[in-house]
């Protein structure tokens, strides 16, 4: 038996400690992450200690001896010790209740068991379950403990003793096991044990294969066009979708409207981005913008008038010369 710390210490600790925050006690980890977290810390601390304290230069020495420690109770006591935080109130009860069988997995059952965690968590508390499997009676996930929801889902319950069983899919699959398609997405395979689902091309609400062609329906903001479905450009339209302060720019399966330079206002119509009814040199032009300069320059309409003053002249003139670069 491993020394154990006065139960008086530890009910001063369980004293000392502050209450938990409102809503703490609905986080309070499950009896299984509980064990989980114990194996997952034990396991490191076998790691800590291997060969601990050894590498001399004795090396028959050292094999002799580290033969002893590797098994010995003195290790498993410095796993132990390593286990929990002094303020980890919930840790430290767990391995006071169960030390006896940490130290009897440790002496006796070892090599019998090498897995701690299926020997302490799922066969002896029997707060968990193996993977694959779930509830009070670790029964087997939908579509089997290998491969549980054909492996498109997550099992409800998985490794614990909670929760149904059912399948909780992955984007684009749905059904009881998880083998079928969603809207947006087909099959590019399915045989008896796997189901895999594609998803469509963005032109496309439903559809048989990857491309815009192979449509079944399509998406809003796309038409039927030569046997495809294409985007629709709604600022083309007769009538502009902007207002007369914005520019239509269109974009895949939708259109945006932007605003644009004060001085370009009531100009625009509301028309597709780099027509505009007119546009001219102003001393104003030199500080806008060079992305509304670059529409005034794909402007069919543009022209850079020659009235006006010189220095308004110039002013424009090195900012458009910029701008018809990016044309």
């Amino acid at each position: 038996m491993l020394p154990r710390a006065p139960a008086a210490l530890g009910l001063l600790l369980l004293l000392l400690l502050p209450p938990p925050p409102p809503g703490e006690a609905t986080k309070k980890p499950t009896p299984c992450k509980r064990c989980r977290e114990l194996v997952d810390k034990f396991n490191q601390g076998m790691v800590d200690t291997a060969k601990k304290n050894f590498g001399g230069g004795n090396t028959a020495w050292e094999e002799k001896t580290l033969s002893k420690y590797e098994f010995s109770e003195v290790r498993l006591l410095e796993i132990v010790e390593g286990l929990c935080g002094s303020s980890d109130f919930e840790c430290n009860q767990l391995v006071e209740e169960h030390e006896e069988h940490l130290e009897a997995w440790w002496l006796q059952l070892k090599k019998k068991y090498p897995d701690l965690f299926e020997w302490f968590c799922v066969k002896t508390l029997k707060v968990c379950c193996s993977p694959g499997t779930y509830g009070p009676d670790c029964l087997a996930c939908q579509g089997g403990s290998e491969r549980p929801c054909s492996g498109n889902g997550l099992c409800s319950g998985d490794g614990s003793r909670q929760g149904d069983g059912t399948c909780q899919c992955h984007l684009g699959y749905q059904g009881p096991l998880c083998t079928d398609c969603t809207a947006g997405y087909f099959s590019a395979l399915r045989n008896a044990t796997h189901s895999v689902c594609t998803a469509c091309d963005e032109s496309c609400k439903t559809c048989t294969g990857p491309t815009s062609r192979d449509c079944s329906q399509c998406e809003a903001g796309w038409a039927r066009e030569d046997g495809a479905c294409v985007d629709v450009d709604e600022c083309a339209a007769e009538t502009p979708p902007c207002g007369d302060t914005q520019y239509c720019e269109n974009v895949s399966g939708s259109f945006v409207c932007e605003g644009a330079h004060p001085a370009l206002r009531g100009s625009l119509g509301g028309s597709r981005k780099g027509r505009f009814k007119h546009c001219g040199p102003s001393p104003v032009a030199a500080s806008w913008p060079l992305r509304d300069l670059v529409l005034m320059v794909r402007s069919s309409k543009f022209t850079l008038l020659q009235g006006g003053r010189r220095g308004a002249e110039n002013a424009l003139r090195t900012p458009l010369r910029r701008a018809r670069t990016l044309v």
